[in-house]
């Protein structure tokens, strides 16, 4: 039995992943922290669990905790990873990894030295609509892979896009939506087709609402030689709102959202269309944690989704952005 301490409890943990860790085969919520002591307190009543904390080194060291999942911004994963690790305590944290790729390797770094596990919270690898599409491609459904183009093109929302955000605070997020949402595509992508080894990109902030980019166009280059371009814009106008990425092959294309639908359209030259659904789990982080946990239980089950793994994804958004 893992027992788990969660730092920065805040909307993440609510449904996404914090009671997952109570539902999960082998793992058992035995503290949180949240540097406001009485939202902390709050949580732990609501979510049966034994512990808070106000003070994330506390947690940290506390004696019954053998395993941190670090759910606060990126501008503080480094810190609380590298305490963690000199703990010895096993590590979770939400993604991107960090602020930057020169964290993620200091983080990598820290858990090497002190031989601690890193995890991180991309759990789309472990999404059964997600793992559909990984089938799709193993198999050569749609032949060989010629390319992929994502987008994201989202309207200013009024209320959300301002400077009070952190998420579009580079200080504090290390970019802005781009970071946010196209690392978590960029990384599966990453599950697909093995690490993108060249990332070029423009990356410019357009509506001037805060300090970080909000239109980014990239080209990327996986290792195996697959091609795949991308633009997301987060100032476009209502009319203009698109998601999708497609999957371009030699015999059909493979279609899908990473935010919207939760289906997958397959087209296959002379076979017409096939619409996929799929059930979802309540909390959406759950089958990564299974998976972690049972890594961490000794079973031959691996979670796909390291720091080595989404210390990549980090490199390629740099390289996309320019920075």
């Amino acid at each position: 039995m893992i027992k788990w301490g969660i730092i920065g409890v805040g909307n993440v943990t609510e449904k996404k992943s914090g009671p997952a860790f109570q539902k999960v085969e082998g793992a058992e919520l035995v503290a949180v922290m949240r540097r406001t002591g009485h939202l902390a307190k709050d949580y732990a009543k609501r979510h049966n669990v034994p512990k808070w904390f106000d003070d994330a080194e506390n947690l940290i060291n506390d004696s019954d905790v053998e395993a941190i999942y670090i759910a606060t911004p990126p501008d503080s994963h480094e810190k609380y990873a590298l305490i963690a690790a000199a703990a010895g305590k096993t590590i979770y944290v939400e993604k991107p990894m960090a602020r930057s790729y020169a964290e993620c390797k200091r983080m990598i770094k820290a858990c090497e030295e002190h031989n601690v596990p890193l995890f991180v919270a991309y759990y789309r690898r472990a999404l059964p609509n997600f793992l559909k599409i990984k089938e799709l491609i193993d198999e050569k459904a749609i032949g060989d892979v010629r390319f992929i183009d994502c987008k994201v093109h989202k309207a200013i929302n009024r209320k959300e896009d301002n400077s009070d955000n952190w998420r579009v605070n580079p200080k504090i997020a290390g970019g802005g939506y781009f970071y946010d949402l196209a690392s978590h595509q960029l990384d599966f992508l990453d599950f697909l087709f093995g690490p993108i080894t060249k990332a070029s990109g423009i990356s410019k902030n357009n509506a001037g609402l805060y300090a970080a980019e909000d239109t980014t166009v990239g080209t990327f280059e996986f290792e195996n030689g697959v091609i795949g371009i991308g633009s997301w814009c987060f100032a476009v106008s209502e009319e203009s709102e698109t998601e999708q990425t497609v999957i371009y092959g030699s015999k059909g294309k493979i279609e899908f959202d990473f935010f919207g639908k939760l289906e997958v359209n397959v087209f296959i030259d002379g076979e017409g269309a096939q619409n996929l659904t799929f059930d979802m789990p309540m909390h959406i982080q759950q089958p990564l944690i299974q998976s972690m946990v049972d890594e961490l239980n000794g079973e031959p089950i691996k979670c796909p989704s390291t720091g080595i793994s989404a210390a990549r994804t980090n490199w390629v958004i740099e390289r996309i952005c320019k920075k």
